[in-house]
């Protein structure tokens, strides 16, 4: 025997699009944890991230010490960010023999997932300091806003 599906409304109708939201956020929580714990492609690295959000923009610094503006690709999708690029190991003068290399060379990807609807172009990157900076400003939620449409008058029949 089937119940009948009757609209929710007042509370209940709150309290599971919250739950629908809530939902939502661990979903996505769990999609990019399961990102980060896959293992990077052969032979490349990924650096560290900061992904902060101030009220109209959200900010990513990733750390490409080493890293020319020439040697990065940053690319803005509706849903990631990525950046990839390649950072060269430096020839050194004359004989040296390494006791101990933990830095990390050749090429270099991180993909950072975004939760906000963004203006692609207004974004910005700028390298200083080893330190990539990409602003991206958010974009205005419409939902939930009532707009005023004038009824014009076609003097019709």
């Amino acid at each position: 025997m089937t119940k009948p599906v009757r609209a929710t409304a007042g509370l209940e109708g709150i309290e599971l699009e919250r739950l629908r939201d809530r939902v939502g956020q661990l979903f996505a929580a769990l999609q990019e944890a399961a990102e980060e714990v896959a293992p990077p492609d052969p032979g490349t690295w990924s650096p560290v991230v900061d992904l902060c959000e101030e009220s109209d923009t959200v900010v990513v610094r990733i750390e490409l010490p080493g890293v020319s503006v020439e040697q990065v690709e940053v690319v803005l999708t509706n849903t990631h960010l990525r950046v990839s690029g390649v950072r060269k190991r430096s020839v050194p003068r004359g004989r040296i023999v390494h006791l101990c290399s933990e830095r990390a060379y050749g090429h270099f990807n991180r993909a950072v997932p975004l939760r906000w609807p963004v203006r692609a172009n207004e974004a910005t990157a700028s390298l200083r300091d080893g330190v990539l900076t990409v602003r991206l400003p958010k974009l205005n939620d419409r939902r939930g806003v009532s707009f005023q449409i004038t009824v014009k008058d076609d003097g019709g029949e």
